[in-house]
């Protein structure tokens, strides 16, 4: 299973935002920290925004911050937002003769299932408390 980029856009965006604390980030200086187009991180801070995990404002003096603290932000639970999780694979999709009998579906729901559970042990305070990766990120600011 690989996450899309909207994810791991997400991801980092929280990363970021969150060791930031102090003060209001843009988009500019997040782009140019991890190198992503600025209209990718666009749509991905309107969501982010929409869902209630950052607060935006505009202007010259514009920015984003955290609205949830951390401590709030469920990993598996932004995931789940992010890829809107369905089957593995669609048997209703395509015509298959072992539709019905087949017991693949089953085992695929149960290793998704796994792998949000585990996903969901995490909130993002617990992903950043890494000193090596909270070094990392501020070391923008130098």
């Amino acid at each position: 299973m690989q996450l899309s980029r909207f994810t791991d856009y997400s991801l980092r965006v929280l990363f970021y935002v969150a060791t930031h604390d102090e003060r209001l980030c843009t988009l500019a200086e997040i782009a140019n920290y991890y190198q992503i187009s600025i209209e990718h991180l666009r749509k991905v801070v309107h969501s982010l925004a929409k869902s209630g995990h950052l607060e935006t404002f505009r202007g010259k003096n514009g920015g984003i911050r955290m609205k949830m603290t951390p401590e709030q932000v469920n990993i598996g639970d932004l995931i789940a937002q992010t890829e809107g999780f369905g089957p593995l694979i669609n048997c209703e999709q395509q015509h298959c003769c072992l539709t019905g009998i087949c017991s693949l579906q089953g085992a695929l729901h149960q290793a998704q299932r796994a792998f949000m559970d585990t996903l969901r042990q995490y909130t993002l305070a617990q992903l950043l408390n890494n000193e090596a990766m909270k070094l990392q990120l501020i070391s923008s600011d130098r």
